[in-house]
């Protein structure tokens, strides 16, 4: 099973180049959060930077491979995210408001996958009724973050679940 791991800092306002790197220590990719103006970033700041959330994830060359962004319309709270090698657009959706800690839904074209969301241990992406990946978030000096994907996911590409995760569920809304 593929493993990756990276660290963000425990402020979510500090936004660094960050590396992921695999379970045999090699970069398999970056991420940043991305502000398209100073404007985006100082209203961010003014709303504890959760309002302006956009994730784009590169390849080792700098090239974007995947973004992740939250979207607030008519009070309603969800994230777009796009994989700009497969031309795929994915909705990630709130399910179960009513719940203290409310589990996610992904829609992409061709299926639907569920977060299982949790705070303070793994977050389970499951897939027809089994888990197909899981991230985990372990705070120590900073943030540790972990992610495994099972051999039988039908999405391999890390830059998914990172995306997803650094908006949804590190972030959050």
């Amino acid at each position: 099973m593929p493993t990756y791991h990276y660290t963000q800092p425990l402020e979510i306002e500090i936004t660094p180049k960050t590396t992921v790197y695999n379970e045999e220590g090699k970069g398999i990719c970056t991420f940043q959060r991305y502000y398209s103006n100073r404007l985006k970033r100082f209203l961010d700041r003014a709303m504890e930077y959760r309002y302006f959330l956009r994730y784009d994830i590169y390849d080792l060359n700098d090239q974007i491979i995947f973004t992740c962004k939250k979207v607030s319309k008519k009070g309603r709270v969800f994230f777009q995210a796009f994989d700009y090698e497969t031309k795929e657009h994915y909705t990630i959706t709130y399910d179960k408001w009513k719940e203290l800690v409310a589990d996610l839904l992904i829609l992409g074209k061709d299926f639907n996958i569920v977060i299982e969301k949790e705070l303070e241990e793994w977050s389970s992406y499951v897939w027809e009724g089994k888990e197909i990946a899981r991230w985990k978030a372990k705070v120590e000096d900073e943030f540790l973050m972990e992610l495994e994907i099972y051999e039988d996911s039908p999405i391999q590409n890390p830059a998914f679940f990172i995306a997803i995760s650094q908006c949804a569920l590190y972030i959050g809304s």
